[in-house]
């Protein structure tokens, strides 16, 4: 990193928690041997679909938090800023950041995962991780954030000034996200209710459908609650101006 200059890269500095990867682990194992006791059960429909599923999204977990410990970066010069992430790169030109800001993570991350989080923002409002640039790799990300603006400032041709018609797409998009949130919190609710519907289904001898009772519910349940909460939420916005999240 170049102290004083523009010229700056922020990569992995740290090794994630004990925890973190201990806690991948014996999920992943969970999962494998949940495979394993469905290949070896009853033949027939059930849920044998479900565990290999699981170990598929398990497995690209894990891939994409590998990619992301040690191929993701931000990298910042006098002509922008590129955030190459576990797949693919942006770059930005300083004509074209609007600002960057240190905002703190979802709640619930815990030791998990950062608690402050460092994003770009483009002049349509639009954010974007910058990979590295948090307070797991960076004593202070809220003083080196302002460090890099003001660094910054001589290679743009415009201030650092907020401008109402962008931070009004800004509250938009937060609002759109957070709906998308509880939209999956919402899905999650109607999938733990199906799992009594289902038993009462077998119960009953009547006809089950796992696919439509545990994949197609929780899917629209969670789009319409997110679109009617969007709805409300553009109707009649919160007193303060900023969408909360649920705790």
């Amino acid at each position: 990193m170049d102290e004083g200059g523009v010229e700056r890269e922020y990569r992995r500095r740290r090794k994630p928690p004990l925890t973190q990867i201990l806690l991948l682990g014996v999920i992943l194992l969970n999962a494998l041997i949940q495979t394993s006791r469905a290949s070896t059960g009853r033949d027939g429909g059930g849920f044998r679909w479900a565990p290999p599923f699981i170990v598929a999204l398990m497995v690209l977990a894990v891939v994409r938090l590998v990619l992301e410990r040690f191929r993701a970066y931000t990298r910042v010069t006098a002509a922008g800023i590129t955030a190459q992430g576990p797949v693919r790169a942006r770059s930005w030109t300083w004509s074209e950041v609007y600002d960057i800001r240190v905002e703190q993570a979802p709640r619930g991350s815990g030791r998990t995962a950062p608690q402050w989080i460092t994003y770009l923002y483009d002049f349509q409002g639009r954010r974007f991780l910058l990979p590295h640039l948090n307070d797991w790799q960076l004593d202070d990300p809220y003083a080196e954030v302002a460090e890099l603006c003001l660094a910054a400032a001589p290679y743009r041709s415009l201030t650092w000034e907020r401008r109402p018609d962008v931070e009004e797409r800004i509250r938009q998009g937060a609002m759109r996200r957070r709906a998308g949130v509880w939209g999956v919190y919402g899905g999650l609710v109607a999938f733990i209710v199906m799992i009594p519907v289902d038993f009462w289904l077998v119960l009953t001898e009547r006809p089950d459908h796992p696919l439509a009772l545990f994949v197609c519910v929780p899917l629209v349940s969670g789009a319409v609650f997110a679109a009617v909460l969007q709805w409300y939420w553009s109707v009649r916005p919160p007193r303060d101006g900023v969408v909360q999240g649920p705790n």
